[in-house]
């Protein structure tokens, strides 16, 4: 996809082709594959930028919806990568700071 520009209104952008990415999780409600993460329609997917951001890309098939991109905290990204079923090598793919927080998420 190349440049993206956060929708932020900041005018900051970041290159998809140099970002790592991670996929929503999905169920299937018997009509639709449905996001673990957003509304009946909705979906997201995170980034990590090459400057070690995260962003968190929001779109839907609902007419009329926007498509964002919004940064986040590594806090945010873990909960993200923890509601989305993603594992702990996913979150340390993020880095140590997202580790970190999802390691903090588990109940003891």
């Amino acid at each position: 996809m190349g440049r993206i520009v956060l929708t932020d209104g900041s005018g900051r952008w970041f290159d998809t082709d140099k970002a790592k990415s991670w996929e929503e999780g999905t169920r299937w409600d018997g009509h639709n594959h449905v996001s673990l993460c957003a509304e009946k329609f909705g979906h997201e997917r995170l980034y990590q930028t090459a400057g070690g951001l995260y962003i968190l890309n929001h779109w839907s098939q609902w007419q009329g919806s926007a498509e964002t991109y919004e940064e986040i905290t590594a806090a945010d990204a873990a909960k993200w990568l923890s509601t989305n079923e993603h594992d702990e090598d996913d979150a340390e793919k993020a880095g140590p700071e997202v580790a970190s927080a999802y390691a903090a998420l588990e109940l003891a």
